[in-house]
């Protein structure tokens, strides 16, 4: 299996790196995300969900002998890989820390992987990358995600469209391994079930003018457009472009294109759109939410269930395996986050901290119902949403 620690991994040194026995004050861990680019107005809900646990597990005083945990940001920008490489790589080696919560893009997540966790023998816990290509990704066993992969929320977004009616959609997607990795899922199966995909093109970021793309999309024709693209940036700019020559009034929209900025960015012009994120009716989503609002964060913001989820997953490891190495903690991190054992939920992890020092084995469930398959990702349940009235209401789970 992909997630079985490779020798190297094993021998590998990462700075900061401590056991249990050394009775540590204070643990770093790091938290990489697009700080700026196009998911800017996401990624500071997903940082809090990540201290939010953090801030948990330091109140309960029941990490490690009373251990403190620091969360130390760093910019991942989304889709500069050589500027998140770097940034990452100062996590590790300046600031020492003993994991990575993130990071969230998929591309800079694989850029991190490469050249900064497997070269440092360092954990990282993904709550949003969901590119198909990091299952197959070499990983020396120290890569995990709490989200989904796009995989299965192309079959969810294929389901979504055909359940209400629409057969035939244009397609247009941002020029990375996010955007071309969903797309292909996507119309794989929306063809497999008998839809037509008029055309599949892809959509630069950070350009000023659409107009050219949309006139495309537009010759093509379909029902709806669908936009597998990132909510502050080119995808934003296609629907613009698009209410703007009246070529598409309906959008289809996935994961990287739902967030309230874009709603309110956009008005009117985005009722009755519709699409799909991760998400769960469970339990401890609801309970998470009350966290969060508690908190100041947007308990319905995309994917903080999943970052609470990274981090806490994280947090739980070490306590399991008393060691702050990922040598030793990420082989931990599966079993922490499946049966058998004691459901934890969030607001528990104080009490799952004293399950393990009791030699109890734990489950947990967390904010977004966690359940790791192979390689170390989320099996996954989806929302639906539909925009109305200037809001995101959620019709149902899938």
């Amino acid at each position: 299996m992909k997630k079985l620690l490779l020798a190297s991994a094993a021998t590998a040194l990462v700075a900061g790196s401590v056991s249990a026995e050394s009775h540590m004050d204070s643990v770093k861990i790091g938290i990489i995300l697009g700080f700026t680019g196009p998911l800017e107005s996401i990624t500071p809900d997903m940082a809090g969900g990540a201290e939010l646990a953090i801030d948990e597990v330091n109140e309960s005083g029941a990490f490690m002998d009373g251990a403190k945990i620091e969360a130390v940001r760093a910019d991942s920008t989304c889709i500069d890989a050589a500027a998140a490489t770097a940034a990452a790589e100062r996590l590790v080696t300046t600031d020492g820390v003993v994991g990575i919560m993130g990071a969230d893009c998929s591309g800079v997540t694989g850029a991190i992987l490469q050249n900064v966790a497997r070269a440092n023998g360092v954990v990282m816990i993904s709550p949003s990358a969901t590119s198909p290509a990091l299952s197959e990704a070499e990983d020396d066993g120290m890569f995990f995600r709490t989200a989904p992969s796009d995989a299965r929320q192309g079959e969810i977004m294929s389901q979504v469209i055909m359940d209400r009616g629409i057969s035939e959609v244009a397609l247009t997607y941002t020029n990375n391994d996010y955007g071309k990795g969903l797309a292909d899922s996507f119309q794989k199966a929306f063809e497999a079930a008998g839809g037509t995909v008029t055309i599949s093109a892809a959509h630069e970021d950070g350009k000023a003018d659409y107009s050219a793309e949309v006139g495309a999309l537009a010759s093509a024709g379909g029902e709806v457009l669908v936009v597998a693209g990132y909510t502050d940036q080119g995808g934003k700019g296609i629907i613009q472009a698009s209410l703007d020559s009246g070529a598409f009034d309906t959008f289809v929209l996935p994961d990287g294109m739902i967030g309230q900025q874009i709603v309110d960015d956009l008005g009117s012009g985005l009722d009755g759109s519709f699409g799909q994120l991760p998400g769960s009716d469970s339990e401890g989503s609801a309970i998470f939410q009350e966290m969060a609002t508690e908190a100041g964060i947007n308990p319905t913001g995309i994917y903080t269930g999943e970052s609470y989820d990274a981090a806490a997953l994280m947090i739980l490891a070490m306590a399991k395996a008393g060691s702050t190495s990922a040598a030793d903690y990420a082989g931990e991190i599966m079993n922490i986050a499946n049966a058998p054992g004691e459901q934890i939920l969030p607001g528990e992890l104080g009490k799952a901290l004293e399950l393990i020092e009791a030699g109890e084995e734990i489950d947990y469930v967390g904010a977004t119902a966690v359940e790791l398959i192979e390689p170390g990702e989320s099996a996954g349940t989806f929302k639906e949403i539909e925009i109305k009235d200037g809001a995101i209401e959620t019709v149902g789970f899938r």
